[in-house]
């Protein structure tokens, strides 16, 4: 099934929810959280490690759950929700392969040598194991893909903010904008990581009451069950069904495109080196609590797919034909359509501040960690060096005003796809997976060379953007989705990204020994000497046990969903 790629993404416009001076009255409570949040956070804020990583002083509870309500953004509600009416249960697949192994890769192997090497960002690693010219590049590449993502949450938060409560685009753009750049210019990194925690249960409560009367309305699982199976066919319930190497499925993709492309190439990429996510873990107050953040966040991870799953195959389910022309809806619509049909006031009020929320915590998400790259990587290391501490902070605040600015001129890139997931997925592949393949060779070849790290990432970045655009946007290859061809062209920006960093490698001098301690696996430095914290012997406390747990859980999770 070819996911319509040409065509306005508007919501329909018999959505328009029948919402009252109740559910308002709940939204305006929320703002009024929000900004004072900012401004308690405010008081925290006296130098510039506090406004870009809060200090590095947060427990891992509260660090944990930002990182997964960092990712758990509007656009992946409305995207995965979108996913599931389109391909099916293989929604699953981004979750329990495409997040849980790459979560928990993150908090056992490299959080060490974040934290460990005391940077302030991702790209800022890459300066310490390569040179400023990989150093350089992946600031520009990550600052330019973090304006892009959070363009995409603020278009998706108009177009449903427009077709739900008759709000103007452009009046839900400013009010958003208004609100994210004002709690993160009070507060820094502080207020956006406390307002995520919130997010988090805002999203919850507006999610769980969607699904559970979504099932209600379908006749609870077998009553979805029998009716996707009856309309879509046998494989669209199940996780691996009709994956085989030439078998056709609506996902377009075999069992090795999915484990290759997205459970490794994307997932890695995504998780170990978005700045977005990391920005959480480097907020942490130790080495133990910065690597159970993604172990944390992996947990609630793990269950959160039924949240936006079961809601996408109930509006496939209600719905014949459901993101066709002849329906009336896109597959966009899914979570609109059950929230328009379902929620009574009050609860209505919940959903529409849940939404809103889910927006906000995915821009402020990205804005916080460009703020913190163009300030601390490209201005004070490029532009203007060497000033007191106190003008990063002030430029910091005014960068923070230019990227909301500037992602209100991106948000309408994402206007083309009907799948919004599609495009955020497009963008982690051209962006994520080739700085991901220069961290892997770099962190576990010691041989890697100062010059590859540059060439590595260009080369993955360009092979990743011909594939995508010219082999299969001109028909050179045939790939049956959208989604299959991010997975693709995954795939060969790591094999080209490399193949080139070896290359270079081996016609050029390599990084010398002593300065690769803490860098490279196998080497430590006295960052990540500290001694555990008093407690740490208790079960939870042991980043190996959690990540193995998170890895056992997922895994059972499968199993329902694999016959």
């Amino acid at each position: 099934m070819q996911t319509p790629t040409h065509s306005p993404t508007y919501l329909a416009a018999e959505l328009r929810l029948p919402t009252n001076w109740l559910d308002y009255t709940l939204l305006g409570i929320y703002f009024v959280v929000v900004l004072g949040i900012g401004f308690a956070a405010r008081r925290s804020v006296k130098t510039s490690l506090d406004f870009f990583l809060s200090g590095r002083s947060l427990p891992a509870w509260v660090t944990g759950l930002a990182f997964v309500s960092a990712n758990l953004a509007a656009t992946e509600i409305l995207g995965m929700a979108a996913n599931s009416a389109q391909y099916g249960a293989y929604t699953v697949h981004w979750y329990w392969i495409g997040a849980i192994p790459a979560m928990v890769f993150l908090g056992l192997v490299m959080m060490p040598f974040y934290y460990g090497s005391k940077v302030r960002s991702v790209p800022e690693f890459l300066l310490m194991r390569f040179d400023r010219g990989a150093h350089l590049l992946s600031s520009i590449l990550f600052a330019f893909a973090a304006i892009l993502i959070a363009g995409v949450n603020l278009y998706a938060l108009a177009i449903v903010v427009e077709a739900l409560l008759g709000w103007p685009q452009w009046v839900a753009i400013v009010v958003a904008g208004f609100f994210v750049l004002a709690y993160i210019t009070l507060g820094g990194l502080s207020s956006a990581i406390y307002n995520e925690v919130l997010q988090f249960f805002v999203i919850l409560a507006a999610l769980i009451p969607i699904t559970i009367l979504a099932l209600k309305k379908v006749g609870g699982w077998d009553g979805l069950t029998d009716t996707l199976t009856k309309s879509h066919g046998d494989d669209f319930v199940t996780a691996w069904g009709g994956t085989g190497i030439g078998d056709a499925n609506p996902l377009g993709a075999n069992w090795l495109t999915i484990v290759l492309g997205l459970g490794f190439v994307l997932s890695f990429g995504y998780w170990t080196t978005n700045f977005a996510e990391v920005q959480r873990a480097l907020s942490a107050k130790n080495l133990s609590a910065a690597q159970r953040t993604p172990l944390i966040a992996a947990f609630p991870k793990i269950f959160i797919v039924f949240l936006v799953m079961i809601p996408g195959l109930a509006a496939a389910a209600l719905v014949p034909g459901f993101g066709t022309e002849e329906s009336g809806y896109q597959y966009n619509d899914a979570i609109p359509y059950l929230m328009e049909g379902l929620l009574p006031n009050g609860v209505l009020g919940i959903a529409v501040t849940g939404l809103l929320a889910a927006f906000m915590a995915g821009m402020a998400a990205n804005i916080s960690s460009f703020n913190t790259v163009f300030t601390t990587d490209i201005w004070a290391r490029y532009v203007v060096k060497d000033r007191e501490d106190g003008y990063y902070v002030r430029f910091g605040r005014l960068i923070t005003a230019i990227g909301v600015l500037a992602s209100i001129g991106t948000a309408f890139l994402a206007s083309s796809f009907s799948n919004i997931m599609s495009y955020l997925q497009t963008l982690f592949s051209f962006f994520n997976v080739p700085m991901f393949v220069v961290f892997i060779v770099g962190m576990f070849w010691k041989r890697a060379s100062m010059k590859s790290g540059f060439w590595g990432l260009l080369a993955g970045t360009t092979a990743a953007m011909v594939n995508y655009f010219v082999l299969y946007k001109q028909d050179i290859i045939s790939i049956p989705s959208d989604q299959g061809a991010n997975f693709v062209s995954a795939i060969a920006g790591f094999v080209a990204g490399a193949v080139v960093m070896v290359a270079v490698s081996l016609f050029t001098a390599p990084k010398p020994t002593e300065e690769l301690q803490g860098l490279v696996y196998g080497t430590r430095s006295p960052g990540m000497a500290e001694p555990p914290a008093p407690g740490d012997e208790a079960w939870y406390r042991k980043p190996a046990l959690l990540g193995w747990g998170a890895v056992v859980l997922a895994a059972a999770c499968y199993i329902p969903f694999s016959f």
